[in-house]
């Protein structure tokens, strides 16, 4: 690092409170530190520490100087540590939780996408349920959570949020796709998938029709995301999804999305966290790099 040597040299005698002790800390003769300083106050036109009969106290120039340099100098050491992360990318592995429509979609493309850059990184993607999400990521057993409607916990650190509207997910060929927007009302005479009641899900969409007094009582009901896009992909059912859910249908042109035109949906929140206050490796930042890219793009944003 350059200057290296003065910063530590400054940075020591401010916590020994003498050039003497300073210097016995760092094995470094007194009088060459005392030249240091003496030439960095002649530099800077200040004077960083005023000389006491028992010893140093720095000035205000000298506290501000000293604010940077200890900010400079852990800047070096976390670029230290990334690049001996870059040393050891050649193996390693990232766990990503996440939700099974999720994983399907955004998690593999972006998980692809990081494998081809780099190859000997293996990416582990596990389908949990979003109460599990958070317990993986807090003890341990996941570097990552991809999820809906995460409760907020001051164990989680959020990398990136949206509120990810739900909306009627079509077959392309179904009579409603070709409306740009889709009236709830429009909904009922087609068969509805629902998530089933242990799925937050469900009470989004059943409230919205409740409010909206239309019944809605389903034709199809499950609590896996892939068994919905399956169903509204092979007839004529509507399935309530948000486009992150079927990022990978929607790209394929298997399955299409339309927003509902006259009634809105309860928050449906999309969040990528890790655990908070802890070392994370440059391949899990790296990665997570890669899917809040992929949820961009989803987004359009």
């Amino acid at each position: 690092m350059l200057h290296s040597r003065l910063l530590r040299y400054l940075d020591e005698v401010a916590r020994s409170g003498s050039i003497r002790a300073a210097g016995e800390k760092l094995h470094i003769a007194p009088s060459a530190i005392n030249k240091h300083l003496l030439q960095l106050e002649e530099e800077i036109g200040e004077q960083l520490f005023e000389r006491l009969p028992r010893g140093l106290r720095l000035t205000a120039a000298g506290e501000i100087l000293l604010a940077h340099v200890r900010r400079t100098m852990l800047e070096y050491r976390q670029v230290e540590a990334e690049i001996r992360d870059l040393k050891t990318m050649a193996k390693g592995e990232v766990i990503i939780a996440t939700l099974t429509g999720l994983a399907s979609g955004i998690a593999s493309a972006a998980a692809a996408s990081f494998g081809a850059q780099h190859p000997h990184i293996k990416i582990t993607i596990r389908v949990m349920f979003m109460r599990e999400i958070h317990d993986a990521l807090v003890n341990g057993d996941a570097d990552l959570g991809l999820s809906f409607n995460l409760p907020p916990s001051p164990q989680l650190e959020c990398l990136w949020e949206m509120d990810t509207t739900l909306g009627a997910v079509l077959a392309p060929m179904h009579p409603l796709a070709r409306m740009e927007s889709v009236p709830l009302a429009y909904c009922t005479p087609y068969p509805l998938i629902f998530a089933d009641r242990s799925m937050l899900m469900h009470g989004i969409v059943a409230d919205t029709f409740a409010e909206a007094g239309l019944p809605c009582e389903p034709a199809f009901s499950t609590n896996s995301i892939e068994t919905m896009k399956r169903l509204a992909a092979n007839g004529d059912g509507i399935a309530f999804l948000s486009k992150f859910d079927i990022a990978e249908e929607y790209r394929q042109e298997t399955l299409v999305y339309r927003q509902i035109r006259d009634r809105a949906f309860s928050k449906n929140v999309l969040s990528l966290v890790r655990r908070a206050k802890r070392e994370h490796g440059l391949a899990s930042l790296l990665l997570a790099e890669e899917i809040m890219g992929v949820l961009r793009a989803t987004s359009g944003g």
